[in-house]
């Protein structure tokens, strides 16, 4: 039997609820529950919800904020009365796990300051910046199936923790001996004792304000319908009230309005997928909307489809943020506010469309790591706000201004509407807005593909895989020659057999780059039982494109197909 299940059986102050779960598991489940212990790691903490010490409960959430407190004592001065801010989203046990941070915070004496009820990540990020406060937690596991939590742990710039900074906090986390042991003040008792504060409409006030700078036309009659869905999560009342108080006439997809925790009317709560949005079509067409607009439970993430030519079209986040990088740079330009200074910023796995198009503004081009930690870091490295120009990642993540270091999804829905509706006055969609850039700067296309690989055999299979493809070095690929190979983990690039250093964080991360424009990475998930696959090509017309990636697709899991998966 399991030495770790058994101590957990045993333990005499195990929570009521959990060792009732605790007897009913199988012996498959107590494997997968008690294996090894949940990671804590650079991108924080997420797992499925459940007794053991690789589930998210209330004693591995107490581990963790136990050796976040300890970084924040250590590193920050006067972080007690700096305080943390705390904000969750609507999956199960967010509230619950929002308290016990609250308690293990409460017994260093550190001050928290709590959103009233859910609220999206951009808000908390924004909300350590507002408050001045020395860090940030957020309960959430963004678009993860319904089974799952996590929370995601923030510096004072509201920027997720950076490797080192994560380090740190890791090496307190492991330290910790005895989880059943680490001191929890109630709830209750940390609202007597001054050590709470509830953030509600007053913080939402300056945060729409401060979101509603970013609009270029703002005047402008609105012209266009808006159909929106929050997926049930956290960003239903805000975005919202944004879009109307912006003079939208948002049609909102009632049946997703709740902040319903099993996500009951959708196959997935992720915005990437275009099978997420089914009931905003039939709400579209009813309305007769121009354009529909989704966000992930934690709202930090957006999808967008436009009605073109009598259809819905899906839009990637490569696309949308070409379109959003050109709108703002044009509009920069046209304004004489546009900056020698300014950056642009994306990941390794982004298209270069958006990045060819900031480029032709003369705007410098920087690439992080994924992850909006990395690109926050660069932000914070920013000698002014002013040189910000735009960021974002290919996983539907953007960045409009710098009142943030983490994805916010209102500021890109709000100007996502301006846009579609500055088109509509000429008889234009965001489809022919995006066509007109593939004429410009050429037809570049992309296509993101997750494996699932779920439990310990799956993240064997996973190991596998990338050990495999660390020596595999082809001369070719359909045709076209290997430029170079990029491998983050050991932190080289391979040029004809040339190693040279990649000046990047150690990431477990393979890149391989093709002539014309030809390439793909392979990077395990950080916060998924998932291999994550991504492909980008450019050709000269949209459907040599798509035949193009289906090819480089097929060529790419032909090289898998021994693992059978």
């Amino acid at each position: 039997m399991n030495k770790r299940y058994l101590k957990w059986l045993n333990e005499p102050t195990l929570n009521k609820t959990l060792l009732e779960e605790l007897k009913n598991l199988s012996e498959s489940e107590i494997e997968e529950a008690f294996y090894k212990h949940l990671d804590f790691g650079t991108g924080g903490m997420r797992g499925v919800v459940g007794p053991g010490t690789n589930r998210m409960n209330i004693y591995t959430v107490r581990k963790a904020a136990h050796g976040y407190a300890r970084f924040l004592m250590k590193y920050y001065d006067n972080a007690a009365s700096r305080g943390v801010v705390i904000a969750h989203d609507n999956r199960h046990k967010s509230d619950v796990f929002t308290e016990e941070c609250v308690g293990v915070l409460s017994s260093f004496g550190i001050k928290t300051y709590v959103y009233e009820t859910l609220r999206p990540t951009p808000m908390l990020s924004y909300g350590v910046r507002y408050k001045g406060a020395a860090g940030g937690i957020m309960i959430t596991a963004s678009h993860n199936p319904p089974e799952y939590n996590g929370l995601k742990m923030y510096d004072h710039t509201g920027c997720q923790l950076v490797p080192d900074q994560a380090k740190k906090v890791i090496e307190y986390v492991n330290s910790v001996e005895d989880m059943f042991a680490i001191e929890v003040v109630p709830y209750t008792k940390a609202v007597e004792l001054s050590l709470v504060e509830i953030l509600g409409k007053d913080v939402d006030d300056v945060y729409i304000k401060d979101v509603h700078k970013i609009q270029f036309n703002a005047d402008y009659a609105k012209e266009i319908k808006v159909v929106f869905t929050p997926l049930h999560g956290a960003s239903a009342t805000v975005a919202t009230r944004s879009l109307k108080e912006a003079g939208y006439d948002v049609y909102p997809v009632e049946e997703q309005m709740e902040p319903d925790p099993e996500f009951s009317t959708v196959k997935s709560p992720n915005p990437e997928y275009e099978s997420a949005f089914e009931l905003a079509k039939a709400k579209g067409d009813q309305v007769g909307a121009d354009i529909l607009i989704a966000t992930d439970p934690d709202g930090d993430r957006l999808g967008v489809m436009a009605k073109h030519e009598g259809k819905w079209q899906f839009l990637t986040g490569n696309q949308t943020a070409a379109i959003f990088t050109d709108y703002i740079l044009c509009h920069k330009k046209k304004n004489g506010t546009l900056r020698p200074t300014e950056k642009f910023f994306h990941t390794i796995v982004s298209s270069e469309f958006a990045a060819t198009i900031a480029r032709s503004f003369g705007v410098e081009v920087v690439s992080t790591l994924t992850g909006f930690k990395f690109i926050g870091d660069q932000m914070n490295r920013l000698e002014t706000d002013d040189d910000f120009a735009f960021a974002y990642e290919e996983s539907y993540g953007y960045i409009l201004s710098p009142i943030v270091r983490d994805k916010d999804s209102l500021m890109p829905s709000l100007l996502i509407s301006e846009i579609a509706n500055m088109l509509k006055k000429e008889s234009k969609t965001l489809i022919d807005y995006l066509n007109e850039l593939y004429e410009t700067f050429g037809t570049f296309r992309d296509k993101p593909k997750s494996i699932v690989l779920k439990g310990r055999e799956g993240s064997e299979t996973i190991k596998a895989i990338m050990t495999e493809l660390r020596s595999y070095e082809p001369k070719s690929l359909l045709g076209r020659k290997l430029i170079a190979k990029e491998d983050y983990l050991y932190g080289t690039r391979t040029v004809k057999g040339e190693q040279k250093p990649l000046d990047y964080p150690e990431s477990n991360v393979l890149k391989f780059i093709f002539e014309n424009d030809y390439w793909f990475v392979l990077r395990p998930s950080g916060t998924e039982p998932k291999l994550k696959l991504y492909m980008n090509l450019k050709a000269s017309s949209i459907k040599e494109a798509d035949l193009a990636l289906n090819d480089l697709e097929s060529a790419i899991m032909k090289k898998l197909e021994k693992f059978d998966i």
